[in-house]
Protein backbone atom coordinates (compact mmCIF):
# COMPACT_ATOMS: atom_id res chain seq x y z
CA UNK A 1 0.00 0.00 0.00
CA UNK A 2 2.88 2.36 0.82
CA UNK A 3 4.45 1.73 -2.57
CA UNK A 4 1.23 2.75 -4.32
CA UNK A 5 1.09 5.94 -2.29
CA UNK A 6 4.69 6.78 -3.20
CA UNK A 7 4.00 6.10 -6.89
CA UNK A 8 0.89 8.31 -6.70
CA UNK A 9 2.81 11.18 -5.04
CA UNK A 10 5.63 10.93 -7.59
CA UNK A 11 3.08 10.97 -10.43
CA UNK A 12 1.40 14.07 -8.99
CA UNK A 13 4.78 15.80 -8.67
CA UNK A 14 5.66 14.99 -12.29
CA UNK A 15 2.31 16.37 -13.49
CA UNK A 16 2.78 19.52 -11.40
CA UNK A 17 6.28 20.04 -12.76
CA UNK A 18 5.09 19.57 -16.34
CA UNK A 19 2.26 22.02 -15.69
CA UNK A 20 4.66 24.72 -14.53
CA UNK A 21 7.91 24.04 -16.35
CA UNK A 22 6.85 23.40 -19.95
CA UNK A 23 5.07 26.76 -20.46
CA UNK A 24 7.79 28.56 -18.44
CA UNK A 25 10.44 27.07 -20.73
CA UNK A 26 8.74 28.80 -23.68
CA UNK A 27 8.26 32.06 -21.74
CA UNK A 28 4.48 31.90 -21.68
CA UNK A 29 2.48 33.76 -19.03
CA UNK A 30 1.44 31.41 -16.21
CA UNK A 31 -1.83 33.19 -15.40
CA UNK A 32 -4.97 33.09 -17.51
CA UNK A 33 -7.00 36.20 -18.18
CA UNK A 34 -10.46 36.81 -16.72
CA UNK A 35 -13.48 35.48 -18.69
CA UNK A 36 -15.02 38.97 -18.89
CA UNK A 37 -11.84 40.26 -20.51
CA UNK A 38 -11.94 37.36 -22.99
CA UNK A 39 -15.57 38.13 -23.90
CA UNK A 40 -14.71 41.80 -24.36
CA UNK A 41 -11.75 40.91 -26.61
CA UNK A 42 -13.89 38.61 -28.77
CA UNK A 43 -16.63 41.24 -29.01
CA UNK A 44 -14.09 43.85 -30.10
CA UNK A 45 -12.74 41.39 -32.69
CA UNK A 46 -16.33 40.96 -33.92
CA UNK A 47 -16.13 37.16 -33.77
CA UNK A 48 -19.06 35.70 -35.72
CA UNK A 49 -20.81 32.29 -35.65
CA UNK A 50 -18.97 29.62 -37.65
CA UNK A 51 -15.83 31.72 -38.01
CA UNK A 52 -12.62 29.99 -36.98
CA UNK A 53 -10.71 31.36 -34.01
CA UNK A 54 -7.17 30.26 -33.18
CA UNK A 55 -6.01 30.70 -29.58
CA UNK A 56 -2.23 30.77 -29.35
CA UNK A 57 -1.29 29.16 -26.04
CA UNK A 58 -4.82 28.07 -25.09
CA UNK A 59 -3.96 27.15 -21.49
CA UNK A 60 -7.10 25.83 -19.79
CA UNK A 61 -9.27 26.41 -22.84
CA UNK A 62 -11.28 29.37 -21.50
CA UNK A 63 -11.07 31.27 -24.79
CA UNK A 64 -12.08 28.15 -26.72
CA UNK A 65 -15.13 27.54 -24.54
CA UNK A 66 -16.28 31.18 -24.67
CA UNK A 67 -15.70 31.44 -28.45
CA UNK A 68 -17.66 28.26 -29.18
CA UNK A 69 -20.39 28.55 -26.55
CA UNK A 70 -21.09 32.30 -26.48
CA UNK A 71 -20.17 33.25 -30.07
CA UNK A 72 -20.89 30.04 -32.01
CA UNK A 73 -17.39 30.01 -33.47
CA UNK A 74 -15.20 27.05 -34.32
CA UNK A 75 -12.13 27.22 -32.11
CA UNK A 76 -8.62 25.81 -32.43
CA UNK A 77 -6.39 25.93 -29.39
CA UNK A 78 -2.65 25.45 -29.68
CA UNK A 79 -0.85 24.64 -26.45
CA UNK A 80 2.68 23.46 -25.72
CA UNK A 81 1.97 22.19 -22.18
CA UNK A 82 0.70 18.60 -22.13
CA UNK A 83 -1.15 19.05 -18.83
CA UNK A 84 -2.81 22.24 -20.12
CA UNK A 85 -3.87 20.41 -23.31
CA UNK A 86 -5.58 17.77 -21.20
CA UNK A 87 -7.28 20.39 -19.00
CA UNK A 88 -8.45 22.26 -22.12
CA UNK A 89 -9.87 19.08 -23.56
CA UNK A 90 -11.72 18.27 -20.30
CA UNK A 91 -13.08 21.84 -20.02
CA UNK A 92 -14.36 21.73 -23.60
CA UNK A 93 -15.92 18.33 -23.03
CA UNK A 94 -17.62 19.50 -19.80
CA UNK A 95 -18.96 22.60 -21.57
CA UNK A 96 -20.65 20.53 -24.25
CA UNK A 97 -18.87 22.25 -27.14
CA UNK A 98 -16.25 19.61 -27.92
CA UNK A 99 -17.51 19.23 -31.51
CA UNK A 100 -16.71 22.91 -32.22
CA UNK A 101 -13.22 22.78 -30.72
CA UNK A 102 -9.91 21.29 -31.77
CA UNK A 103 -6.87 21.27 -29.47
CA UNK A 104 -3.40 20.91 -30.93
CA UNK A 105 -0.46 19.97 -28.72
CA UNK A 106 2.59 21.88 -29.83
CA UNK A 107 4.37 25.14 -30.41
CA UNK A 108 2.11 27.66 -32.17
CA UNK A 109 5.11 29.01 -34.10
CA UNK A 110 5.14 25.66 -35.93
CA UNK A 111 1.37 25.57 -36.56
CA UNK A 112 -0.40 26.67 -39.72
CA UNK A 113 -2.66 29.67 -38.98
CA UNK A 114 -3.82 30.24 -42.57
CA UNK A 115 -7.40 29.09 -41.87
CA UNK A 116 -7.96 31.59 -39.05
CA UNK A 117 -10.61 34.29 -39.23
CA UNK A 118 -9.59 35.55 -35.78
CA UNK A 119 -6.36 34.93 -33.86
CA UNK A 120 -6.39 35.43 -30.08
CA UNK A 121 -3.09 35.90 -28.25
CA UNK A 122 -2.55 36.54 -24.55
CA UNK A 123 1.23 36.44 -24.41
CA UNK A 124 4.11 38.65 -23.35
CA UNK A 125 5.66 41.42 -25.43
CA UNK A 126 8.71 39.17 -25.99
CA UNK A 127 6.62 37.27 -28.54
CA UNK A 128 5.62 40.39 -30.49
CA UNK A 129 8.32 40.52 -33.17
CA UNK A 130 8.39 36.79 -33.87
CA UNK A 131 4.62 36.59 -33.92
CA UNK A 132 4.48 39.66 -36.16
CA UNK A 133 6.44 37.86 -38.90
CA UNK A 134 4.41 34.67 -38.62
CA UNK A 135 1.06 36.46 -38.81
CA UNK A 136 2.10 38.61 -41.78
CA UNK A 137 3.29 35.51 -43.68
CA UNK A 138 0.39 33.17 -42.92
CA UNK A 139 -2.84 35.06 -42.37
CA UNK A 140 -5.27 35.77 -45.17
CA UNK A 141 -6.46 39.31 -45.82
CA UNK A 142 -9.21 40.39 -43.44
CA UNK A 143 -8.14 38.14 -40.56
CA UNK A 144 -8.49 39.89 -37.21
CA UNK A 145 -5.83 39.53 -34.57
CA UNK A 146 -6.71 40.33 -30.98
CA UNK A 147 -3.94 40.67 -28.43
CA UNK A 148 -4.33 41.04 -24.70
CA UNK A 149 -1.66 42.82 -22.65
CA UNK A 150 0.81 43.32 -25.51
CA UNK A 151 1.05 45.17 -28.83
CA UNK A 152 2.15 43.82 -32.18
CA UNK A 153 5.07 45.87 -33.49
CA UNK A 154 4.57 47.48 -36.90
CA UNK A 155 0.82 46.81 -36.95
CA UNK A 156 -1.78 49.57 -36.73
CA UNK A 157 -4.55 48.70 -34.28
CA UNK A 158 -8.07 49.27 -35.57
CA UNK A 159 -9.39 49.14 -32.00
CA UNK A 160 -7.63 49.74 -28.70
CA UNK A 161 -9.36 49.24 -25.35
CA UNK A 162 -7.12 51.08 -22.90
CA UNK A 163 -9.02 49.90 -19.81
CA UNK A 164 -8.59 46.19 -20.61
CA UNK A 165 -5.35 46.47 -22.64
CA UNK A 166 -6.88 44.82 -25.71
CA UNK A 167 -5.64 45.55 -29.23
CA UNK A 168 -7.48 44.46 -32.38
CA UNK A 169 -5.68 44.44 -35.72
CA UNK A 170 -6.74 43.45 -39.20
CA UNK A 171 -4.48 42.04 -41.87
Amino acid sequence: MQVLLIIFVVLILIIALLYVLVPAWYGLPPISTHPDRIRKALELANLQPNETLYDLGCGHGQVLVIAAKDFGANAVGIEVGPVQCFISWVNCLRSGIRSKVKIEAGNFFKSDLSQADVVFAYLTSEFGERLNKKLRNELKAGTRVVTVAFELPNWQAIIFDRENLIWVYEK
